[in-house]
């Protein structure tokens, strides 16, 4: 399938594995990638930059196919240097770049001048605009029901996809609750030229979470995910845990929660910990409205190669129904 993103990035589906913290390593990142979509290494899930490198080294050694790097800006720093990280991706060869939180501008000079491929994720459609002006060459859009940062406007994916679309000249990525093919079409048909794809591929064979955490997922409905840190202005969805329950409830009572309040909850390593060891209910886990239409857990090339029969047959089946 064709598209402006697939001539662009050199791959045979209009599919991008999602920037996924803690969960986006080499063997899934290979695995999407050898099945024909983008595989993404998550730069900070790494503890440095030079294990980062060792990274994209183990990921060229699954694939020869093309890859990405996801760096996510720190959304509550300002002082944050990222000179040592966009060195190394840099240095390591890789081609595309997926830049996510905070405002891009520090880091895309270098990424361009070292001729990267940009994607830009964005929750509005006002900084998609903004980023595009800044030189990115994709805009990946989170809608709604996205997992993590959704933003603050709570705006759905029929409308968010097009109205980034109408205000962009650059591809777009449709992302947020793609669990399927059908969505996939859905997406193309609101204008997008491909997807990102982040809990569908948490529930697939090659991602490294335990069979518990991945459980649990696949038994959660469109009402299992909440979210939190809307009063700090940080909106981002999880899935319903005792953790997140802790978090909503201290942001819910009289006066708020301050983020100091919430860090002991917050804390990434208490969620890293949660999907490496498989207690689900001792730290935040990202999830999106996904879960709800999620029933297996198949390899990658299972899943692209069903998705993308799915999206065909969608196209075609809605021609037959309604006609010329």
């Amino acid at each position: 399938m064709k598209t402006r993103l697939t001539e662009l990035l050199g791959i045979r589906y209009p599919i991008v594995e999602g920037g996924m913290q803690w969960i986006g390593r080499a063997r899934l990142a290979a695995a999407v990638s050898n099945a024909g979509a983008l595989g993404m290494v998550t730069a900070r899930t790494q503890p440095n930059p030079d294990e980062l490198r060792r990274e994209i080294d183990r990921t060229r050694e699954l694939t020869d196919k093309p890859f990405g790097v996801n760096l996510t800006l720190s959304l509550t720093a300002t002082d944050v240097v990222y000179d040592d990280w966009v060195d190394a991706i840099i240095a390591s060869g890789v081609k595309i770049v997926e830049t996510a939180g905070n405002n891009p501008r520090p880091v895309i000079a270098a990424f361009k001048e070292a001729g990267i491929t940009v994607i830009h994720k964005c929750t509005a459609v006002r900084h998609a605009m903004s980023a595009e002006r800044m030189g990115v060459d994709v805009i990946s859009i989170d809608s709604f029901e996205a997992a993590g940062h959704t933003g603050e406007g709570d705006v759905g994916g029929m409308v968010m996809i097009p109205a980034t679309v109408r205000a962009v000249k650059i591809p777009v990525i449709a992302s947020g609750g793609v669990w399927g093919g059908r969505v996939i079409a859905a997406a193309m048909a609101l204008g997008a030229e491909g997807v990102n794809i982040g809990t569908r591929f948490t529930l697939t064979q090659e991602c490294e979470i335990h069979d518990n955490v991945k459980q649990v997922l696949l038994d959660g409905t469109e009402l299992d995910t909440a979210l939190l840190k809307r009063t700090l202005g940080r909106t981002a969805r999880y899935f319903r845990n005792a953790v997140s329950d802790e978090v909503l409830a201290m942001e819910r009572r009289p006066g708020g929660a301050t983020y100091d309040d919430l860090a002991h909850l917050l804390a990434g390593p208490r969620g890293r910990s949660a999907l490496e060891s498989g207690d689900f209910h001792s730290g935040l886990i990202c999830a999106s409205q996904a879960v709800a239409l999620i029933d297996d857990i198949p390899t990658c090339e299972e899943l692209v190669a069903r998705m993308m029969a799915e999206c065909r047959s969608a196209l075609r089946a809605n021609l037959d129904r309604f006609g010329d």
